[in-house]
Formats: C-alpha cells, sequence, structure tokens
C-alpha cells in the first residue's frame, strides 16, 4: 500500500515537472515565432521603403554615362569605361557604376566639370592620315596627335566613332552623345562607304567573296555591297564596324590595303571638303540624319 502511494506520489511530481516543461517548451516557441513575425514584418516594410525611394528617386536621377553621353563627352561605353578608371566625380566623390546625377549635382571628369551642352554641334571633317580619332594627348608614353586638338573647335566636340591612324576620309564630330550612340550601334545597320586601293589586281571571285562576309576575329562579317573602280581599286559598304574590318578583310585573301578613305557616313559626304577641314552640316543633313536614326 504505502509502495503505490510512493508511486502515485513520484508519478505526480513527474506530470508536474512535464506540464512546466512543456509549458516552458511551448513559450519559446511562441517567442520564437512572435519575434520570427515581427523580423518579417520589419523587412517587408524596409522592402518596401527601398522600393518606393527607388521608385522617387528613378525618375529624378540619370545614370552617370547617360548623363556623361548627353553632355557630349563620349558614347556610353566609353563613359562606362572612364568611370571604372576612376576619372569621374559626382560632389567631388569618384562614381561608380551605375551610379545616377541628380539636379543641382557637380560632375567633373578628370577635375574639369562636365555640363550638358545647349547648342547642338554637328561637323564633317576630312581626317587626314596620322591623326588618332581618340581624346587622349598620350599613347605608351609618347605623346599623339589626336582629332580634337587637330580641329581645335572652339567648344567641345568628340569624333563619331573612329577612323584608324594610317586612313583617311569622313569623320562626324558632334557633342551630341545620344546622336553618336545610335550611329555607332552596328544592330542599326548605317552605312558607311570606303574607296580601296590594294597591293595588286583584284579578282571577279575575290569581290564576290568580300561581299558575302569574311570570316575575322573569331565572327563572319556582314554581307555588304561591293564593286570595282579599276585594276586594283573597289568601293565598299559596310554596316558594321570591326577593328581594321576591310583591313583584315582584304588580308584575309592576300591582299595588302594601300590606300583607305572613307567616303560616306549615312546621308553626310566627302564632297567638296579638302583635307584637313571641316564643314558645318547644313539644318537639311541634320534632319536627315536624325530621321534615318
Amino acid at each position: 500500500m504505502i509502495k503505490l502511494m510512493n508511486i502515485s506520489i513520484i508519478l505526480d511530481r513527474f506530470l508536474v515537472i512535464f506540464n512546466i516543461c512543456f509549458f516552458i517548451f511551448q513559450s519559446k516557441i511562441f517567442l520564437g515565432l512572435a519575434i520570427y513575425h515581427v523580423g518579417v514584418y520589419n523587412l517587408g516594410r524596409d522592402v518596401k521603403e527601398m522600393i518606393y525611394m527607388d521608385e522617387k528617386t528613378s525618375t529624378n536621377g540619370v545614370r552617370i554615362n547617360k548623363y556623361l553621353s548627353e553632355a557630349g563627352v563620349c558614347s556610353r561605353r566609353e563613359a562606362d569605361r572612364m568611370v571604372e578608371q576612376g576619372r569621374v566625380c559626382i560632389d567631388g566623390v569618384v562614381a561608380v557604376s551605375g551610379a545616377k546625377v541628380f539636379d543641382g549635382q557637380d560632375v567633373t571628369l578628370d577635375g574639369k566639370n562636365v555640363r550638358k551642352e545647349e547648342e547642338e554641334i554637328y561637323l564633317a571633317f576630312y581626317k587626314p592620315k596620322g591623326i588618332v580619332c581618340t581624346t587622349a594627348t598620350e599613347e605608351n608614353g609618347e605623346k599623339i596627335k589626336n582629332v580634337v586638338e587637330y580641329i581645335n573647335y572652339d567648344k567641345r566636340i568628340y569624333p563619331v566613332g573612329r577612323l584608324d591612324q594610317a586612313s583617311e576620309g569622313l569623320l562626324l564630330m558632334t557633342n551630341q552623345g545620344e546622336i553618336m550612340e545610335k550611329i555607332l550601334r552596328s544592330r542599326y545597320g548605317h552605312e558607311k562607304e570606303y574607296f580601296v586601293k590594294v597591293d595588286h589586281n583584284i579578282t571577279d571571285e575575290f569581290l564576290k567573296k568580300m561581299g558575302e562576309g569574311v570570316p575575322i576575329l573569331d565572327t563572319v562579317t556582314k554581307p555588304c555591297k561591293v564593286w570595282r573602280e579599276d585594276d586594283k581599286s573597289f568601293h565598299i559598304i559596310l554596316t558594321q564596324g570591326l577593328n581594321r574590318q576591310i583591313r583584315r578583310m582584304c588580308e584575309y585573301f592576300g591582299y595588302r590595303v594601300v590606300h583607305l578613305r572613307r567616303d560616306r557616313i549615312m546621308n553626310i559626304t566627302l564632297a567638296g571638303l579638302k583635307k584637313g577641314r571641316y564643314r558645318k552640316l547644313t539644318l537639311k543633313e541634320i534632319s536627315e540624319l536624325k530621321r534615318m536614326l
């Protein structure tokens, strides 16, 4: 009888202890869940605030590469390179890729203020051989003669694309980065016409294969128009701009380019321009150029 009572007492105490432990365990679970839900709520609220702030500011700020492009400094791609090189600052702080510029902020490039140009400038320039189509003043530690310095225009302008140092011909200059960007994009298929002279007689087969596409630079050039001028000269119209494209295409078939001149970019031609001189585009030319873009 005494043993049964002892067992009963032990069971009662065990149940009390068990209930206390279970209560503590439940309390911890409820407390954990409460903390979890509060954290999720706060996180959700913070995320919503971040989204709201982003939506609020995204309509006002302009990405730094677009800002530099619209200011006529360079194309967006070139602007990205300048930012990566640490040459661009916003309010004295070195800009990072994707940074935005807001009204009232100061932007500098190499320590010089950059502001959007109000006057639209479009020039057609007959680039002579030996002039480099860049804004850099040095290359591999040596001073070079770039196209901006050569023209010495009284306002900031930049070349639309490039024409290698050994080539001559038409080069467009402008302070309108967005226009520059659209002309350069190969997907738009804008025409550029060239006159080419090679080191030995050309054949009909050579002209045919040049027009069909040539494997260079790990790709095949787009089909293009090609026609003969004389035994060693021909004309070619490209709609893309690979590095030294015409020279590489000719080299593929065993020809060496001895003279290369660009005669036309879209609706703008070299006609009437003397080597080393420039002219302003007419209103009609500018209007037609923008329409084609």
